[in-house]
C-alpha cells in the first residue's frame, strides 16, 4: 500500500542532511513567512522549528504524512486558494511525467487555468509546482528546491524557463550527477536557489558533483564552501537566457555551443535570424543528411555467435559479420564476430537437415530461447526476434557504427567508427548511413561526430542519464549539422581536406592526423 501511494504522489523523501544543507542556503530571519508547497514525513518543517523558525505554512496530498505539525493542510497545493505571500518557499516537489500521473490528478490540471496557458501533456507535474511557487514570493523572496535538472534543457519545459527569468534570477545551483540522494532512482539532481527580484544579479553560483558515493554533511559543507576535492567543479557563470537550453557550463562551453548551432542555421533562415533576435532559427541536423537504425535484436545475445567452425557450407552461408559495441573506438573497430542468422522460414526438420550443427547448438539453448521477449509475434527459436531496419543494414555501402549507450564520465571522445559493407549492427550498436541525396562525404560525417564540438555539445544537449548517453536514433537524429556550402570554393576545399585526413588515419591511425582535423574543422566553423 506504502509503494503504491509513493508512486501515485511521486514521493521521495529528502535525506536529513540533504534538507538541513537547502536551509542554511535561504538569507531568513526568525519572522519570515516559510511555505513548504509538499512537506512529506515533515523533514524541512522539523528543521525549520529546530531553528526557530515559527511563522510556516505546509501543504500535503497524502493525510498519513506529517501528522505532527499543526501548519499542514491536507490538499491539493495546485488547487489550494493561498492569499498569502511568502519569504521562502523550499522543498522536494513531486516530479510525474504526465503519462504516469493518476487520473485524479491529471484532472486537476486539465481544469487548473495555469496548467492549460503554459503547459501541456509534455510537461511534468513538477513544472507547475515551480511556477506556482515563483506566483507566491514577495518581492527578493526566494524558492529553493532539490528536483530532477532534465527540464532545464527540454523543449516543452520553455514556458517555464521563460517566466523564470521574466520574474527573477538564479543565485544557486548544485548539480549531483550520478549521487545516490534517493533510493533507487538513478536520475541527476539539482539544488537550485531562485530569488524573484525585478532587478537581476548577473552571474549564477554553480557546482557540481560528480560521485556516486552517498552525500554526507562533510561533502555539503565541503561543497557550499567551494573546498576542492575529487569530483567537484565550481563555475561562476553569467544568467541564462530567454528562449534557451540553460547548460550548467562555463560561459566559453555555452558560447562554443552557441556557435557550433549558429554555423549550422539554414542558408535561407541567416536573413531571418538577423532581422530579429527573438526569431526561431532552424538548424541543419544530422537526421536530414543520414539514416539511422537501432541494431538488430537476437534476444538471447550469446547464443547466436559462432563457436564452433566445424560447419557446413548452408551454415557458413547462414552467418553475418557483426560488431559489438566493445569494438568501437573512435573512427575504427577493433574486431568482427561472426553470428548466426538463417533469414529463410523453415519447418524444425528442414532446420535439422539443413542446418545439423545449428541445430545440435540451438538444442542446448531451447528452453532460454523460447522464453525471450517475442513482440508479439511466433518466432522459431532458431531466429532473431526483432529484424529492426535490417534493409537499412542490407544497402551495399560504408556505415558509421555508435555504441547505443555510452559513459562520459571519465573521457572527452565518443565511438564513432566507419564500418566496412555487410557488416551488421545487433541491439547495443546504432548504424549511421548517408542519404542518397547527401553530398558530404561519409568520411566528414565520421570526422564531424568525432569532433570535439560535437562531444561538447551532446554532453551537453543528448540524452544523459547520470553519466550514460544514449546514441538511439532521435538524440544522433537531432545533432547540429555543419553542412557545405557547395557554391563556396573555400569551404569545398576544406571538405575535401577534411575527408582525405580521415582516409589517411583510418589507414595510419597517426594521431597527429587528429589535431589537423580538429583545426580543420575549427577554421570551417570560422567561416
Amino acid at each position: 500500500m506504502f509503494k503504491s501511494i509513493k508512486k501515485k504522489f511521486g514521493q521521495y523523501f529528502t535525506p536529513k542532511e540533504v534538507a538541513e544543507f537547502m536551509i542554511d542556503m535561504a538569507d531568513i530571519y526568525p519572522t519570515s513567512k516559510i511555505l513548504e508547497p509538499s512537506c512529506g514525513e515533515g523533514v524541512f518543517l522539523d528543521i525549520l522549528q529546530q531553528k526557530g523558525y515559527d511563522n510556516l505554512r505546509a501543504f500535503e496530498i497524502d493525510e498519513k504524512l506529517a501528522k505532527s505539525f499543526n501548519c499542514v493542510r491536507y490538499e491539493s497545493f495546485i488547487s489550494a486558494k493561498i492569499d498569502e505571500r511568502f519569504d521562502l518557499i523550499i522543498g522536494n516537489p513531486p516530479y510525474i511525467r504526465w503519462k504516469n500521473l493518476e487520473e485524479e490528478l491529471k484532472q486537476e490540471l486539465l481544469n487548473d487555468s495555469t496548467w492549460n496557458k503554459y503547459f501541456n501533456s509534455l510537461c511534468d507535474y513538477l513544472y507547475i509546482f515551480i511556477f506556482k511557487s515563483i506566483q507566491l514570493l514577495n518581492e527578493n523572496g526566494q524558492l529553493i528546491f532539490i528536483c530532477p535538472e532534465y527540464w532545464m534543457s527540454t523543449t516543452h519545459s520553455i514556458s517555464l524557463r521563460n517566466y523564470m527569468l521574466q520574474n527573477g534570477y538564479f543565485e544557486e545551483i548544485y548539480h549531483f550527477n550520478e549521487t545516490p540522494i534517493f533510493d533507487k532512482t538513478t536520475v541527476s539532481i539539482i539544488i537550485f536557489k531562485f530569488v524573484k527580484s525585478n532587478i537581476k544579479k548577473e552571474r549564477i553560483k554553480v557546482t557540481k558533483y560528480y560521485s556516486n558515493k552517498k552525500l554526507t554533511k562533510e561533502i555539503l559543507y565541503g561543497l557550499k564552501n567551494q573546498y576542492p576535492f575529487d569530483n567537484a567543479q565550481f563555475l561562476n557563470v553569467q544568467q541564462f537566457e530567454l528562449n534557451e537550453r540553460w547548460l550548467l557550463q562555463t560561459d566559453e562551453v555555452r558560447q562554443e555551443l552557441k556557435a557550433l548551432e549558429n554555423n549550422c542555421i539554414k542558408k535561407d533562415q541567416i536573413f531571418l535570424s538577423n532581422l530579429s533576435s527573438e526569431s526561431k532559427r532552424e538548424i541543419y541536423t544530422i537526421g536530414e543528411f543520414c539514416d539511422i537504425g537501432n541494431g538488430l535484436v537476437s534476444g538471447l545475445d550469446k547464443v547466436f555467435q559462432v563457436k564452433n567452425n566445424a560447419l557446413n557450407e548452408s551454415e557458413i552461408k547462414a552467418t553475418i559479420n557483426v560488431v559489438k559495441a566493445r569494438s568501437l573506438r573512435p573512427y575504427i573497430i577493433d574486431d568482427v564476430t561472426k553470428y548466426i542468422y538463417i533469414e529463410e522460414k523453415l519447418e524444425e526438420d528442414v532446420f535439422r537437415k539443413k542446418y545439423p550443427n545449428f541445430y545440435t547448438h540451438f538444442q542446448k539453448h531451447k528452453f532460454e530461447l523460447e522464453k525471450r521477449y517475442q513482440y508479439k509475434k511466433r518466432i522459431n527459436y532458431w531466429e532473431w526476434v526483432f529484424l529492426r531496419n535490417l534493409n537499412l543494414f542490407k544497402k551495399k555501402e560504408e556505415r558509421i557504427f555508435v555504441p547505443c549507450k555510452d559513459r562520459i564520465s571519465n573521457k572527452k571522445y565518443f565511438r564513432f567508427a566507419l564500418v566496412d559493407k555487410n557488416i551488421f549492427p545487433t541491439q547495443d550498436v546504432t548504424a549511421i548511413f548517408k542519404k542518397t541525396n547527401t553530398k558530404e562525404s561519409i568520411e566528414y560525417i565520421l570526422a564531424y561526430l568525432n569532433s570535439q564540438f560535437v562531444f561538447n555539445w551532446l554532453r551537453c544537449n543528448g540524452i544523459v542519464k547520470g553519466n550514460i548517453i544514449e546514441f538511439s536514433e532521435k538524440p544522433i537524429s537531432s545533432i547540429p549539422f555543419r553542412a557545405i556550402d557547395w557554391n563556396n570554393k573555400d569551404e569545398i576545399e576544406i571538405h575535401n581536406l577534411i575527408s582525405k585526413t580521415t582516409r589517411d588515419y583510418l589507414v595510419s591511425q597517426d594521431k597527429s592526423l587528429l589535431d589537423l582535423l580538429d583545426k580543420l574543422f575549427k577554421n570551417l566553423l570560422k567561416t
